[in-house]
């Protein structure tokens, strides 16, 4: 079933912010969830699985499913359905696995 017809406006928006999606430039209403941006802005999917690339959009829309996960401002594993909308965030699609950084003494996330 195509989501186009899902997905629609629900009346004017007061003010637009500017975000950057892949280095295209997206007018987004204020006020609303990244993921709705983009879904708005005629954005397709968000992320490609780490297993077998299969593309992934938001779904759940609270934080839930984990399909919207996207990179914002090169911080990768952002859901952006729980991330407020901001003039000038760079948003890109999540490819695959991110790497777990490992410090000097061999934890997995401590600062190198």
């Amino acid at each position: 079933m195509p989501a186009d017809s899902l997905f629609r406006a629900l009346g004017p928006a007061d003010k637009s912010v500017l975000i950057e999606f892949e280095g295209a430039f997206l007018s987004v209403p204020a006020g609303i969830s990244l993921a709705a941006a983009l879904l708005l802005s005629g954005v397709t999917h968000t992320r490609e699985s780490a297993v077998n690339g299969r593309p992934g959009a938001p779904y759940c829309m609270m934080g839930v499913c984990f399909e919207c996960l996207v990179e914002v401002d090169g911080q990768a594993n952002c859901q952006a359905c729980l991330l407020p909308v901001r003039a000038g965030m760079r948003v890109r699609r999540q490819r695959g696995a991110r790497d777990v950084r490992v410090g000097d003494h061999g934890e997995e996330g401590a600062d190198e």
